[in-house]
């Protein structure tokens, strides 16, 4: 064994699993030198180490984000889907819920229809009857008297009636003749043509009063009288 002794160094260094050892062999004498040179090699080894520990370190966590945030993407599209699946359905059923009150109406129409229209059918016809209205004069009583006469075919004009009329009454529908020889025996003449009871109830006129003063109704039963016994009334020209 030689005379100067060597002095042996050992190294150790474990990074992540890593491991690696130095040797160094050198003269006692040269101790400094040995260690200094030790010393610089170990911290040159151990820096490039602590980078690569990082970056590993670095790239384990950047992938380990992103796996995040594809789950997290995942989810919110799976998310998004069942939304939009959902809304789809909701549209959907809004739709056939609008499309089948659309079509109860149209039928609740239809129905109506149909009924109004069968109504109509089965309802009667009824003819509206135009009623002319008269003034209420002599003018008036004579053109209403002869549209009733005209109607029940009594023959009379207007020129026959008003003659008459102003003769026996002039003109009052209240007159009544109380000293002739009707007035004696108990029934009086009565009215515009002066028509005793007993001949205004034979000769009633049917639609008009029973009213002997009544000038519409005493004037066509005496119309009705005359052309019983006269022909028309047109013929009477004194007391008849």
């Amino acid at each position: 064994m030689p005379k100067n002794t060597h002095k042996i160094a050992i190294a150790g260094v474990a990074t992540l699993g890593a491991a690696a050892i130095a040797f160094t062999v050198v003269p006692a004498d040269g101790q400094k030198t040995t260690t200094d040179s030790l010393s610089s090699s170990r911290v040159a080894y151990s820096s490039g180490q602590v980078r690569d520990v990082k970056a590993s370190v670095t790239d384990q966590l950047a992938v380990s984000s992103l796996k995040v945030e594809a789950i997290e993407a995942k989810k919110k599209a799976a998310a998004d889907a069942v939304a939009a699946k959902k809304k789809a359905a909701a549209t959907a059923a809004a739709k056939k819920k609008a499309a089948a009150a659309a079509a109860a109406k149209k039928a609740a129409a239809a129905r109506k229809a149909k009924a109004a229209a069968s109504r109509s059918a089965n309802r009667p016809v009824v003819k509206q009857v135009v009623v002319k209205s008269y003034p209420n004069n002599l003018d008036g009583w004579i053109r209403e008297s002869l549209a009733i006469m005209k109607k029940k075919g009594i023959p009379g004009s207007y020129h026959g009636l008003h003659k008459n009329i102003i003769r026996e009454s002039s003109g009052n529908p209240k007159a009544i003749n109380d000293w002739d020889i009707n007035a004696i025996n108990g029934i009086p003449s009565k009215g515009l043509l002066q028509v005793i009871p007993p001949t205004f109830k034979a000769y009633h006129v049917p639609g008009t009063s029973w009213n002997i003063y009544d000038p519409i109704a005493n004037i066509t039963a005496a119309a009705n009288y005359a052309a019983d016994r006269y022909g028309t009334i047109d013929n009477v020209n004194s007391a008849y």
